[in-house]
């Protein structure tokens, strides 16, 4: 009769121990707002909290790249409007200077200016992005945005700077060089060349304009998905609150009303126990 007593007293004992573990597991829950504690826990739910959160680092450096690209693409958009204006100049310049009446000392006064047009170009091909990285590389910069788009939100300096094979501000210089000269057929062929380097830089804007909308619906994609991942992580990972507090609670009454009986069991006599 004692050693079932002493059996029961046991097992009460261990009842009531797990039953505090239960209850400090539920605080933890509370306090830490995570109800896994442990891989263990829920090894399913542990392995999908560690794949969100995989897909949570590439998706913050994806939007980090596209801030980066979105900076570029405003500044190199900012610069050809600036080649664009000074290319415009050039021409006006040009065509000025084909005329009959223009002397000899106003045509050098235009090669002049068209020389410092063209270092101007020059120093606008040699833009530097904010990293101190040429913003109009040799060879344009491939980035990653998402899982499936990878591109060079900004064009390579030959790309921009470069048509029919010579360099925006060679053809400048060679149209000052006509100018200075009075070479009429040459001026002739600097303002055709002048008409191709405007709309040549006209069509690279607009394709950096279509590589900032690219970059923003990616952008948006990308908060989109962050969003949804971030509401599966919570269901998977967070405490439900009032829920672990309904628990707490119910554990506690448990525990309380074991304990409270185990207390009055435990103040009967050796006699009454064998009575």
């Amino acid at each position: 009769m004692i050693n079932a007593v002493g059996n029961r007293m046991t097992r009460e004992i261990a009842r009531q121990s797990k039953l505090s573990d239960q209850l400090d597991r539920i605080q933890q829950q509370i306090s830490g707002g995570k109800k896994l504690l442990r891989a263990s826990d829920d090894p399913v739910a542990s392995r999908r909290i560690a794949t969100i959160g995989r897909a949570q680092a590439s998706a913050t450096t994806w939007a980090a790249n596209i801030k980066t690209a979105s900076a570029q693409v405003s500044q190199a958009d900012t610069a050809l409007a600036s080649v664009g204006n000074l290319l415009t100049r050039a021409r006006e310049l040009t065509l000025s200077a084909s005329s009959a009446t223009t002397n000899p000392a106003d045509r050098a006064s235009i090669a002049a200016e068209l020389s410092a047009i063209a270092d101007e170009i020059d120093g606008l091909a040699a833009t530097r992005d904010s990293n101190g990285e040429p913003l109009f590389a040799a060879t344009a910069k491939q980035v990653r945005f998402d899982a499936d788009n990878s591109f060079a939100p900004v064009p390579s300096a030959g790309d921009v700077f470069v048509v029919g094979g010579n360099s925006l501000s060679t053809g400048l210089r060679d149209a000052a060089a006509a100018i200075a000269a009075g070479d009429a057929t040459a001026m002739g062929a600097a303002l055709t060349a002048l008409d191709a380097s405007i709309g040549h830089v006209a069509d690279q804007r607009a394709a950096m304009g279509l590589s900032a909308v690219r970059l923003e619906r990616i952008g948006d994609s990308l908060e989109a998905r962050g969003i949804t991942l971030a509401d599966e992580r919570s269901a998977v990972e967070d405490t439900d609150l009032s829920v672990a507090i309904a628990q707490l609670n119910a554990q506690n009454l448990t525990l309380e009303a074991a304990q409270a009986a185990f207390a009055r069991i435990n103040r009967q006599t050796l006699f009454d126990i064998l009575g």
